[in-house]
């Protein structure tokens, strides 16, 4: 039970902390725990793509095949079907309404997705694996998850900019995403030791963004939404 709770007190530290900084008008708690549950959800996908590329993936060296794992296997498909259950869900509801709701809905995503993630990572590694994942992995994919809100808001809010913001919802959180995990699967010394430096980057550009949507968000009523 310990071990369990501590494999999701991060997620909800994270959870409430992004809740709250939404300052003008709280999202539906409702629209929330189904933005977590499509998270935990897209896990079942998720795992059976990622087997069937790693299945695929052509022969190379030891840098190659981290390259591969970290862009295309993990990255790449986690951060697809992040933004696919994000779209879906959230795209053109009502609520969606103001710039800062977009990292909102994203993080909650992101961290459905990196609870369960999380909870089969520590049941087999234990109670020193949940210390460092909550320091690490966990914080991280609520910064991709900022970094996706803070272009998927745009694009939401800005309809002449909304094709080049929704890709660069996909591709700037694929690119965070590979780079954070090829840093660990290459297992090259000198990369290893910019591992802590990156995350701090990471949570430096998430705090950024979070703070220019929060100062700068663009209230749209609900009676002026799209309709269909």
């Amino acid at each position: 039970m310990a071990i369990l709770l501590a494999s999701i007190a991060p997620v909800f530290i994270i959870l409430f902390y992004v809740y709250f900084r939404d300052k003008y008008e709280k999202e539906p708690l409702g629209l929330l725990i189904k933005s977590l549950l499509s998270g935990m959800l897209i896990v079942l996908p998720v795992i059976f793509v990622e087997r069937i590329l790693s299945a695929v993936m052509p022969s190379g060296g030891r840098v190659w095949s981290a390259l591969y794992q970290a862009f295309v296997v993990a990255g790449s498909t986690e951060e697809v079907f992040k933004l696919m259950a994000l779209y879906l869900l959230v795209w053109k509801s009502p609520s969606f309404n103001e710039k800062f709701d977009g990292i909102v809905y994203a993080v909650f995503v992101s961290l459905g997705f990196a609870m369960v993630e999380n909870i089969l990572y520590v049941m087999e590694g234990g109670m020193e694996t949940a210390l460092v994942r909550g320091v690490t992995a966990v914080p991280a994919h609520a910064l991709f998850g900022i970094t996706m809100g803070y272009y998927l808001g745009i694009a939401r809010m800005y309809k002449e900019l909304k094709q080049e913001y929704l890709w660069k919802a996909l591709l700037f959180p694929i690119l965070l995403h590979g780079i954070y995990d090829f840093i660990l699967m290459v297992k090259v010394n000198w990369l290893l030791l910019m591992f802590v430096p990156y995350v701090a980057v990471l949570y430096l550009m998430g705090m950024k963004k979070m703070k220019n949507h929060s100062e700068t968000s663009i209230f749209r009523p609900p009676e002026e939404e799209e309709q269909g």
